[in-house]
């Protein structure tokens, strides 16, 4: 394999506040290959970059993400000083300069994740493919598949590599996202001969950074892109 694809965890969660502009435009300027980011609904309907499904621990405000309307989230400040992004200000902001990777994290958001990847794909010129959903809700990731089998999905796991990739095949999934941990080089090139990228997460060691190497994943997502 001639390269492993670098993938921002947050945008450089390492270097800037994460899922923040600031992260991802800092991500872009490592020459990341692609940027990963957690997202929630708002009260409103937007579709907001935030991991918690509260703000309380990475804003000076408190509350439940799907119970706040998108003017009452940009109240909030990220240390401070950064707003809470909307998916929409992401996509503007990346324009195309590397992947993005959609985790999706609350409830009902499929149908809206769809439609703003779609009005990218029709209105900017964007691929389907420089688009990958991932989740641990592999429901979900069976929704999308039945609602828009363009979209590239990535199928999440902590504990059980056989099971997840046994769905990923089910669901025809592009890849599988494992907890490093849960990887060997045998395991990834099985993976690999039927059809499948594998992604390790969330890799910020030096040493855990070159191991997972050696056994030539196709991608790599750390707090710590420039490490990779």
């Amino acid at each position: 394999m001639n390269s492993i694809l670098k993938i921002g965890h947050r945008g450089a969660k390492g270097h800037q506040p994460e899922n923040t502009l600031i992260s991802f435009q800092k991500a872009i300027h490592l020459k990341v290959d692609g940027i990963e980011l957690d997202v929630h609904l708002s009260s409103d309907g937007e579709i907001i970059v935030i991991h918690d499904d509260t703000i309380d621990r990475t804003t000076n405000g408190k509350g439940f993400v799907n119970k706040l309307s998108l003017p009452e989230l940009k109240m909030s400040r990220i240390e401070n000083e950064y707003e809470i992004p909307t998916l929409k200000e992401v996509f503007d902001l990346v324009n195309q300069q590397c992947l993005v990777n959609i985790e999706i994290k609350g409830k009902g958001m499929i149908k809206p994740v769809i439609e703003l990847i779609e009005s990218y794909v029709e209105n900017k010129n964007w691929k389907h493919d420089q688009f990958l959903i991932s989740s641990f809700d592999w429901i979900s990731l069976l929704d999308i598949h039945l609602l828009n089998p363009e979209i590239p999905l990535g199928v999440l796991t902590e504990y059980d590599l056989e099971l997840a990739f046994a769905f990923a095949k089910f669901i025809n999934a592009n890849s599988v996202h494992a907890h490093y941990h849960l990887l060997s080089e045998k395991m990834t090139m099985q993976m690999q001969e039927e059809g499948f990228q594998v992604f390790a997460w969330t890799v910020n060691e030096s040493e855990d950074i070159q191991k997972i190497k050696s056994f030539n994943v196709n991608g790599i997502i750390s707090d710590f892109p420039d490490r990779i």
